[in-house]
């Protein structure tokens, strides 16, 4: 009998810069935190990752990628679901000093699912062949 742990799918928009930091951490964790950000904020929803890759990644950095990955459920519960619009807009807010304990509880590699962007670079950015 195997004890498989549960686990909740969250999305994070993301720019190139920091979609290459996590593809040199081998897809298993997210880079440090910027001084200016304080939280790190994955989201619940795909659209709503879409949304914020296509309207401020793609406008800010030139590209916007999605991801897909999967955390410990049990470790999420510190976490409360933060409302940041509509229905669907639903974030979760870690502190920036706690994400080295989110990282060590993600399951699996972060995928690439997407990119809204006008002029994507897929290259090297691709983990065999997730996309």
């Amino acid at each position: 009998m195997t004890n498989q742990q549960a686990t909740t799918t969250l999305w994070r928009p993301t720019g190139p810069k920091e979609l290459d930091l996590v593809r040199d951490l081998h897809w298993r964790a997210w880079p440090p935190r910027l001084p200016e950000q304080p939280i790190f904020y994955p989201v619940l929803d795909e659209e709503y990752a879409i949304q914020i890759a296509r309207d401020w990644n793609v406008k800010h950095d030139g590209a916007g990628f999605v991801t897909r990955f999967e955390v410990d459920s049990a470790f999420l519960r510190r976490y409360p679901v933060q409302q940041a619009g509509g229905r669907t807009i639903l974030e979760l807010w870690g502190p920036a000093e706690e994400l080295d304990d989110f990282n060590a509880h993600i399951v699996g590699e972060i995928q690439l699912t997407s990119s809204p962007s006008k002029r994507p670079r897929w290259g090297s950015l691709i983990p065999n062949g997730v996309f």
